[in-house]
């Protein structure tokens, strides 16, 4: 089993610390572990998380919301569904009444570019992990913020 005092070759003054440092390193690893799995898709995780909040909208929905339901507070978010867009994975419409307000939705392409990305094992880098040490990271998560 992994310790961050020996992966970074460093000590900590407190538990509370070497925690700290501890999540920023994990959250770093998990991103790497995160694009390279998406490399092959050609697309990005923040980019993934678009069409799976689209694919749960069920239809066309706001960009503002789709903005405000990202795990990642993208301030890029209107380039990354244009990249979306230019792959045709998702389309874009302006609301008739006020042109200001834009609906985005997840076209067939998009949905089918999910369906083969739910076929494999998005989370294998947390094999090491039981479900109820699972239950009880996330709840540590929660806590902490």
């Amino acid at each position: 089993m992994g310790d961050i005092s020996n992966d970074i070759k460093s000590s900590f003054k407190t538990n509370k610390v070497k925690a700290l440092i501890n999540i920023k390193y994990t959250a770093n690893w998990l991103s790497s572990k995160e694009n390279e799995f998406f490399k092959p898709y050609g697309i990005s995780p923040q980019q993934y998380n678009i069409l799976r909040i689209l694919r749960g909208a069920k239809g066309k929905i706001k960009v503002q919301i789709v903005k405000d339901r990202m795990i990642e507070r993208a301030p890029n978010a209107t380039r990354l569904m244009d990249k979306l867009c230019d792959k045709e994975l998702i389309e874009r419409e302006r609301c008739e009444h006020d042109r200001r307000v834009v609906y985005v939705k997840i076209t067939n392409q998009g949905l089918e570019l999910l369906s083969a990305i739910d076929k494999h094992d998005k989370l294998s880098f947390l094999e090491k992990l039981s479900e109820e040490e699972a239950n009880v990271l996330s709840g540590l998560l929660d806590k902490i913020r």
